[in-house]
């Protein structure tokens, strides 16, 4: 979207599930589920932006990951390392709550890992993470993915064109601003 239109995308962190254990959460799933598309329209909103999303019987702890994307921003890499770190849990299945799926995204992305780990194991975003949580919880964000875009906000994934008729709307009533997902 920044391409198409004039605005700065913004990554803030949102904890769809704020009891989820540093171990994770097992689920349930058959074999046929295992590994599968998502169930519509989420599959086909996915398959529309180019996505794959696939199911996995684990649910992640996600504090570190967006840790790891906070110390991401300070390097200019949230995009990459939100990528990467997209990649790995609906691409791979593997689990953002381990250090060493963390290790990987820092390297591939030229982030300086023993700096990160020490950041993570210190919980020097901890705060930050809970404050833009609470700042989601505040404007009434309730799921993942949220978005802001002027004074308009909605959640949950959303086709492209969505995007494109919300900006329209913006610009006829001569908002400026940016998206914040």
């Amino acid at each position: 979207m920044a391409e198409e239109f004039d605005v700065t995308v913004e990554g803030k962190a949102f904890l769809l599930r704020p009891d989820i254990p540093k171990e994770g959460r097992k689920r349930s799933l058959t074999p046929e589920e295992q590994g599968g598309s998502l169930n519509e329209p989420l599959g086909s909103y996915a398959e529309e932006a180019g996505l794959v999303m696939r199911r996995f019987p684990l649910t992640p702890y996600t504090q570190y990951a967006l840790e790891a994307s906070e110390y991401a921003k300070e390097y200019g890499q949230f995009d990459p390392v939100h990528r990467a770190l997209y990649r790995a849990y609906w691409e791979d299945g593997q689990d953002l709550g381990d250090f060493a799926v963390l290790e990987r995204v820092a390297g591939d992305c030229g982030l300086d890992w023993p700096e990160l780990r020490d950041r993570l194991e210190s919980r020097y975003y901890e705060t930050v993470i809970a404050n833009q949580f609470q700042e989601g919880l505040n404007l009434g964000i309730n799921g993942i993915p949220g978005f802001l875009m002027g004074n308009i906000l909605f959640t949950g994934a959303r086709p492209y064109s969505v995007f494109r008729a919300v900006m329209g709307k913006l610009r006829e009533a001569g908002q400026q601003g940016g998206a914040r997902p």
